[in-house]
């Protein structure tokens, strides 16, 4: 509980302070629309095609039904903390994340012939923090049931990749800054931080009773 604790701190403190650059156009900015300039003169490369795909299977659509097969894959192993873990997760932090776009209200980076087009706002990613959330839950599953470091080190590590690549995409694409992806990423690992210290602590609180 302790760790979990200084981890939702921690992300809150990294979050406030990239919000806030972001909201005073800090220095971040400039690095943001560099990038955003830089790829979009890259768009019609052989990675476009790859990019699109992880973008489009990591849409709200698509987190949910890796979600929805993992939690049945909880519920058959009867991993109830788990599945609630889960269900707090993916879900919650997707409300989490339409709640902070709405409060800060950043607009999309803008070109004349852009790959995608949203109406959404910006600031922070909701693909980066659905990937996040996701397999952020995947790799601690795997690293709380299986002893062995050969499974958690590749889980981790395969976890981190995939989040790496969703928030590449976005940015590839056009569709957020770095900061997005970034602030997504941070808002992720906080909320994770409280979805597992919570069904931790709720499972232990429920151990200590029944051996009363």
């Amino acid at each position: 509980m302790t760790i979990g604790v200084i981890l939702m701190m921690v992300a809150a403190a990294v979050f406030g302070n990239l919000a806030a650059d972001v909201v005073s156009h800090d220095d971040i900015t400039e690095l943001d629309a560099f990038l955003a300039d830089w790829f979009h003169s890259h768009k019609n490369s052989v990675w476009t095609n790859p990019m699109l795909f992880i973008t489009h299977t990591h849409d709200v659509l698509g987190v949910s039904i890796m979600a929805s097969a993992l939690g049945l894959y909880f519920y058959l192993k009867k991993a109830r903390y788990w599945l609630i873990c889960l269900v707090l997760a993916v879900p919650g932090g997707q409300l989490l994340n339409v709640l902070l776009k709405t409060i800060f209200q950043r607009a999309r980076p803008s070109f004349d012939e852009p790959l995608l087009t949203l109406a959404t706002y910006s600031f922070p990613s909701g693909h980066t923090l659905g990937a996040t959330v996701f397999y952020g839950v995947l790799a601690a599953y795997l690293v709380c049931v299986v002893p062995r470091w050969k499974v958690r080190i590749p889980a981790v590590l395969g976890a981190c990749a995939m989040v790496a690549l969703v928030a590449l995409s976005r940015v590839y694409l056009g569709a957020h800054y770095l900061s997005d992806v970034l602030g997504a990423m941070v808002e992720g690992c906080g909320w994770l931080a409280v979805c597992i210290t919570s069904c931790s602590t709720l499972r232990r609180r429920r151990a200590a009773r029944i051996s009363e």
